[in-house]
């Protein structure tokens, strides 16, 4: 789970190091920026397959526990996250055939497709931080307001207290357990073990 946070950032640096080194060889012409361009841009096609990849692997660990909006949203940012993956590796041969074929024309379309594909790396990137902070960290509060609810609609049909105050009971060992299951998604130490550790 935590590895697709690191593997987005190269993602996103990445592709701007190739761009801008692009844009250089275009206003230079130099063969050296032509052969760095083509290997800035191959490395950041394989950051972008790594982001894509680890993404892939996270997402079913949250998406249960997401609203139903939040999974429309990891969905389509599952899916871009995968167009962005193949539209670099695209761009990253069209880069090394330019270089290789020393045709500055292929290297400056590629260099332009590179740019598109940036910014629409830096929109990806803001949609994944829409998904963790809107959608991601409340999902918490969502499942466990959710509890408290079915607890209360238990409660109101039980006309024994020790039933009604133990549908309460039943919502409440929900919640700690959906804390642990959380905590272990996200890599944290349950406060039990910490304070295990403390001792």
């Amino acid at each position: 789970m935590m590895i697709h946070p690191a593997s987005v950032h190269f993602a996103m640096v990445l592709p701007v190091v190739a761009a801008t080194f692009g844009i250089a060889y275009m206003i230079s012409k130099k063969e050296i920026l032509s052969k760095i361009t083509a290997r800035a841009t191959l490395i950041a096609a394989l950051a972008m397959i790594a982001a894509w990849y680890t993404g892939n692997q996270a997402g079913p660990q949250i998406f249960d526990y997401l609203s139903e909006t939040g999974k429309h949203e990891l969905l389509e940012h599952k899916e871009l996250g995968l167009y962005l993956a193949i539209s670099m590796g695209i761009i990253a041969l069209l880069q090394i055939a330019g270089c290789r074929l020393k045709k500055f024309g292929l290297q400056t379309l590629a260099t332009l497709l590179l740019i598109g594909a940036m910014l629409t790396t830096f929109l990806q990137g803001k949609d994944g931080g829409e998904i963790v902070y809107n959608y991601g960290m409340p999902f918490k509060a969502y499942m466990m307001e959710k509890s408290l609810k079915e607890a209360a609609a238990t409660a109101d049909e039980e006309e024994d207290c020790d039933a009604q105050v133990e549908a309460y009971e039943d919502a409440l060992d929900d919640i700690s357990s959906l804390s642990e299951e959380v905590d272990t998604i996200y890599g944290n130490t349950p406060k039990a073990d910490e304070n295990e550790d403390n001792d």
